[in-house]
């Protein structure tokens, strides 16, 4: 942590960090020496080793210009992951949709609890039919694909070829969606209900 490096030790990485904001790329050994006066590119190397031994600087082996200005909370980072976003989703009415991938939404896996995998995606909700289970318009719901769901599950499916995102119902072995809200219908498949993808995580960004 900066409480513990000398004033010189902190001169020197805010002079590596300012070079690598300004001009893109890091500050050589003897452009170092140069600015602060050493007499020698050796005490440069010595502060530097002395920074990177207190964890708040690295470097890649054998590579020229690279140092890298670390945070101290680098330790206490947790993973994430970056999940596909493959377009919207209805919570109202069932209606016709052709999902294009939208880019991605990164995660963090310790706070949702759970780990992506290659059949993770998200989709963003549009409409009023899940507030019931507290998933309002705009949050982007994780989906896990291939998952079998279970009675009580969120899911995103397609029903008579409509897409649309409710609760997975089972009446004496009947599969049926339903509804978080009581001014929307239950829904029935007449044909067919395809299962795309059962929710594992919910994200909302403040408004």
């Amino acid at each position: 942590m900066n409480l513990l490096l000398t004033e010189r030790q902190r001169e020197v990485l805010a002079y590596v960090q300012s070079t690598q904001q300004r001009q893109g790329f890091s500050p050589s050994h003897r452009e170092i020496a140069r600015h602060f006066g050493f007499k020698s590119v050796k005490a440069a190397a010595d502060h530097l080793q002395a920074l990177r031994r207190k964890g708040v600087l690295s470097s890649a082996p054998r590579r020229a210009r690279s140092l890298v200005v670390v945070s101290p909370l680098q330790r206490l980072r947790r993973p994430v992951m970056d999940v596909p976003v493959y377009g919207s989703i209805p919570a109202g009415l069932p209606e016709e949709h052709y999902q294009d991938a939208q880019g991605c939404i990164t995660v963090d896996v310790e706070s949702l609890g759970l780990r992506p995998t290659a059949r993770t995606f998200a989709l963003q909700v549009r409409g009023d039919s899940m507030i019931g289970k507290h998933i309002v318009e705009g949050d982007y719901v994780i989906l896990e694909h291939g998952k079998t769901p279970r009675p009580g599950d969120v899911v995103a499916a397609l029903i008579d070829n409509e897409s649309t995102l409710k609760t997975f119902v089972l009446d004496r072995g009947k599969p049926y969606l339903r509804a978080e809200n009581p001014a929307y219908p239950k829904l029935v498949p007449a044909a067919e209900l395809v299962i795309q993808g059962v929710m594992v995580g919910l994200i909302r960004r403040a408004k």
